[in-house]
């Protein structure tokens, strides 16, 4: 009799389960999904219950006809891919377009690929399970048809290109990342005073160590300055010590957000990256399987972790823990993300060893005992005023977990106040101590930072919307949409006020700092603004954080048989489709215009808008008699936050810089980019130069350059018909304006001599010919 088929997602995967398995079973691929919604008409019959109408993509064929002719010489097919629901959709399509039948199917599922957890699971096979299936596919149909129905009417709406599209999750994800821009763009930063008195005394060898005590904030300059006067002559006497015992506690072993949140922080992953690491590591038998929001551990998992803790740390170190899921449809059965064998500290893959070391050192972490800590908290008594300061440190007494791992924060989880408290030298009640200098540095309140990749992740899930499937996709899809982009902000210089008491004398000095500088965070652009104001107007239900978590709720309650996946899409349909017919027949077209006030050279009015190419400032109107004049706005520019002065300096260009071989050298900003132009000609910028900026030394040798660079690549040029013949890195080719055209292999030897007849032939023939386009192949 033949092979056993056993069929999995990816090559990679099959290659290790292949190992495993032996002669018996013969491990094949399917790259991922092998069937897809139609594109055409949605897709779907809303009026046949939604039913969803599948194609098997041009990309797939020859997938599906190699295990088509594999399962017929099969005595036995076995689905293997992954847990989730994907994975069961999967599973559902391969019985469709197989001719399987999934009621006897034989299906099997783990949580690790490794030898146990592949036999236990031979021996213990289900069929597809249909619950799982429906709650996807109910994902993939209420995706569509938001996708669907919502994109055509921001096409009507919005004065732009008509390549916008929303979708249900990312559009909620936009509106959170720029709700937290507009609080930052309206944040009023408020100053207080930090009073810090800095003392020495002798440490335990006796040696004489500084420390500091703080004081009550002062509100005011005047309040903190009237303070520093109180202490002039003071005596400072320890009045009370406190030494209290405290402990810290590992944090749970890693789910799908948390993984992605920490690697971060730690590693600077992106969340895609962190989730195709984390996928090879899975695939290669490393790890167990990394989308989860499961917190819970195997009991051979927890004895594995056990012994390593034992062996390596000694028994002190180990404490067992059992932690619980915040997450109430997260399932027992499903555990969190560990390493398959704890023994393996490591991995020979160097491009996944450092996501590896992260994922084994939490999983060793969350078993290992509390560190204990001692703090001692002091307090001085200031004899001139009575006020009290309060000095604290702390000491670690036993590091327990913080041995093998300690987890980073959030910014926004960070207080400025905050700092890590080193020890205090030994005092004693009545102490009096000599005091060094005492400052009151003026310090101002901050706005919640910016998202990064991590920290939006964290907040989806508090919220309850997406699971750990959507995460990454959600994040990369608003970032290739336009909506956000990931960036750097510079910081700006901004001066603080220092009031020093020192020697009885009270000085005073202004000191500069950074602030506002930012790394790899989430921006909303002024697309993503518009199109979150346009939506939060006519779909609120779409964009509340609330409603878009239930729809997440009733998708578990379809996984779990409480509830048909039909019934679901209806009763989210109908009124959506209202919402729809509605908005295209009432709301007037919108660009996110702002007025900026008016030119007082023509006296016309200024505003900043979206414009078919990007945001914009423009001056005038359309229906003025002189055309208005538009000027494209730098990438670290907003509409929401450009002002009238800055929207007038994009007005400098075109600059004339000076003439060069008796022709102008100009700058300009055009569709493509800022350019210089000089005899009819335009050579593009880079980015290190800004347009408003460059000078004339700097513009010629880039004319100079890059007139040398097309010379060498130009091989012959028909000016009256504006058609060139050009070296390309594959060879000879023609350009006729923007398109290019490829030179047959047989004329190529002899190009120089082609004339225009035989030239627009070629393109005519190219033009009759189009190359056929080869579709990616999608994992």
């Amino acid at each position: 009799m033949a092979k056993n088929l056993l069929i999995v997602e990816s090559p990679a995967k099959a290659k290790t389960i292949e190992k495993i398995l032996g002669e018996d079973f013969e491990v094949k691929s399917c790259y991922g999904h092998i069937r897809d919604l139609e594109k055409e008409d949605m897709g779907i019959d809303i009026d046949n219950n939604y039913k969803p109408r599948y194609i098997v993509p041009e990309e797939k064929q020859k997938v599906v006809k190699e295990l088509k002719s594999l399962a017929k010489k099969s005595g036995e097919v076995w689905l293997a891919t992954d847990e989730d629901r994907e994975g069961e959709a999967i599973s559902w399509h391969l019985c469709e377009v197989l001719g399987l039948d999934p009621k006897t199917t034989k299906r099997i599922v783990f949580h690790e690929i490794t030898k146990p957890a592949i036999q236990s699971a031979i021996k213990k096979p289900r069929t597809v399970d249909m619950h799982l299936v429906n709650a996807q596919q109910a994902r993939r149909v209420l995706d569509r048809i938001v996708g669907f129905e919502l994109s055509p009417v921001l096409w009507r709406k919005m004065s732009m290109k008509n390549n916008l599209s929303a979708g249900r999750v990312q559009s909620v994800a936009v509106r959170l990342i720029a709700e937290r821009e507009r609080e930052i763009n309206a944040f009023n930063a408020v100053s207080t005073f930090k009073v810090e008195a800095f003392f020495s005394a002798n440490d335990v060898s006796n040696k004489q160590v500084t420390f500091s005590a703080e004081g009550k904030k002062q509100t005011t300059e005047k309040g903190a300055a009237d303070f520093l006067k109180s202490c002039i002559g003071a005596k400072y006497t320890v009045t009370d010590i406190q030494v209290k015992p405290g402990k810290k506690s590992p944090s749970a072993p890693f789910t799908t957000s948390t993984l992605q949140q920490e690697a971060s922080r730690k590693l600077g992953y992106s969340v895609s990256r962190t989730m195709v690491l984390a996928q090879k590591l899975y695939e290669s038998g490393k790890i167990t399987y990394m989308r989860t929001d499961s917190v819970n551990l195997s009991e051979t998992a927890m004895d594995a972790i056990k012994n390593q803790v034992n062996n390596q740390y000694g028994k002190k170190y180990y404490q067992p823990r059992t932690f619980k899921n915040k997450n109430e449809s997260a399932q027992e059965a499903h555990e969190a993300i560990r390493p398959t064998y704890m023994e393996d500290q490591t991995v020979d893959d160097s491009d996944s060893r450092r996501l590896y070391d992260l994922i084994w050192k939490r999983t060793m972490a969350s078993q290992m005992a509390d560190a204990e800590l001692e703090k001692t908290i002091a307090k001085i008594q200031i004899s001139t005023n009575k006020e009290e300061l309060t000095a604290s440190g702390e000491v670690l007494k036993f590091d327990g977990f913080l041995k093998v791992y300690r987890e980073d924060r959030d910014e926004e989880d960070i207080t400025e106040d905050e700092q890590q408290e080193g020890m205090l030298p030994p005092l004693t009640v009545n102490q009096q101590l000599p005091l060094k200098e005492m400052k009151a540095t003026e310090r101002f309140s901050r706005p919640l930072p910016r998202y990064t990749e991590a920290s939006l992740v964290k907040k989806l899930e508090e919220l309850g919307i997406g699971r750990p499937s959507t995460y990454a996709p959600t994040i990369s899809t608003v970032q290739k949409r336009g909506y956000v982009e990931k960036r750097d902000k510079e910081g700006v210089k901004r001066d603080f006020r220092i009031l020093q008491l020192k020697n009885d004398n009270i000085t005073k000095i202004t000191e500069q700092e950074t602030t506002g500088a930012e790394k790899s965070k989430l921006f909303p652009t002024d697309l993503g603004l518009v199109v979150t104001d346009f939506l939060k107007l006519y779909f609120d239900d779409i964009m509340d954080y609330n409603f878009t978590a239930r729809i997440e709720e009733e998708f578990d309650e379809v996984a779990a048989g409480k509830m048909k996946w039909n019934n679901m899409i209806d009763d989210f349909y109908i009124p959506f489709k209202k919402d729809v017919d509605n908005t295209i027949e009432k709301a007037e077209r919108i660009s996110g215009e702002r007025d900026l006030g008016v030119d007082a050279t023509t006296g016309k009015k200024v505003i900043a808008r979206m414009g078919r190419y990007g945001p914009m400032v423009q001056i005038g109107d359309v229906n003025d008699e002189e055309k208005p004049r538009f000027a494209k706005l730098k990438n670290t520019q907003s509409i929401e936050t450009i002002s009238f002065e800055e929207a007038m300096e994009l007005f400098k260009l075109p600059r004339v810089l000076g003439q060069f071989e008796g022709s102008d050298v100009s700058i300009n900003i055009g569709r493509f980019g800022p350019y210089i132009a000089h005899d009819k000609k335009f050579y593009s910028l880079s980015k290190e130069f800004d347009p408003y900026t460059i000078n004339f030394e700097e513009a010629t040798p880039i004319i100079v350059e890059k007139r040398a660079a097309k010379e060498e690549r130009t091989i012959k040029v028909f000016e009256k018909e504006k058609i060139q013949l050009l070296r390309g890195p594959y060879g000879p080719y023609i350009k006729q304006g923007l398109r290019n055209y490829k030179i047959p292999k047989e004329k190529q030897e002899t190009v120089k001599d082609l004339n225009i007849e035989e030239v627009k032939a070629m393109i005519e023939e190219a033009k009759a010919n189009p190359p056929k386009r080869v579709p990616k192949k999608k994992k």
